[in-house]
């Protein structure tokens, strides 16, 4: 997007988006194709939604890739879903790297193939001074165990009651040093939170678009991005005269 696109928005681009990349296995069912063809997709369509990002300023982008849920799913989506993680480490890290984009992984690698965890790891050391764009990959993460093992370690640390507040509980979360989410789409049109990002998304803006996942390209990003900019954001306040 060239400049003088921005300067349609009337209000500011949010900082940090977050997404919901729904709708891949419906999308792949419309077309007769397995469900992991969808999610092969789905991962190709990430690259140009970071790009889109970057083009518009947004600083921070997390996406829901692997819910702590997920692992309930049939054994053989699942091990697909892994061969897809590993793959697209393979081939995609370089390019991120390349683009200056910093990787953050949310949530935890317990469980999780040590092949995977080893290219999870390296992505964040390869990537970790890079800032044109933050990118944070929720992956084997629910909310509710981010917020359960934030006072699982408060309690390690011998935090005392009183001393526990929200900024504290900021940064005892995944997202620590991370602003949290201005705008959080899901695609597909459903409109569940999902047990995405519950402490993090409490003032946010939500949106959502009817486009599958694989077809939700910049063009759809920028309808999200300005129906945020047409919403007046009051954090639990009055509208001010």
């Amino acid at each position: 997007m060239n400049e003088s696109n921005k300067k349609d928005i009337p209000g500011s681009v949010p900082k940090h988006i977050a997404i919901i990349m729904d709708g891949n296995g419906r999308w792949a069912r419309e077309r007769g194709l397995p469900r992991l063809a969808g999610h092969r997709a789905g991962t190709e369509n990430i690259r140009r939604i970071i790009e889109a990002c970057v083009e518009n300023g947004v600083k921070y982008l997390t996406i829901y890739a692997f819910s702590t849920e997920n692992w309930g799913r049939p054994e053989d989506e699942v091990s697909g879903l892994m061969r897809i993680f590993e793959d697209v480490f393979d081939r995609e890290l370089s390019e991120l790297h390349r683009q200056g984009a910093q990787l953050r992984h949310l949530g935890r690698l317990d469980g999780v193939q040590q092949s995977l965890v080893e290219k999870v790891r390296n992505g964040v050391e390869v990537t970790k001074n890079n800032d044109r764009i933050v990118l944070c990959v929720a992956f084997n993460y629910g909310g509710r165990d981010e917020i359960v093992h934030a006072i699982q370690k408060m309690i390690e640390d011998g935090v005392e009651a009183d001393q526990v507040n929200c900024d504290l509980m900021d940064q005892y979360l995944f997202t620590a040093g991370i602003p949290d989410p201005d705008l959080v789409i899901r695609t597909s049109g459903e409109q569940r939170l999902s047990n995405f990002l519950l402490w993090q998304t409490a003032y946010a803006e939500w949106v959502f678009p009817e486009a599958y996942w694989p077809d939700f390209g910049p063009e759809e990003l920028q309808k999200s991005i300005q129906e945020f900019a047409n919403r007046e954001r009051r954090y639990g306040l009055v509208k001010q005269n």
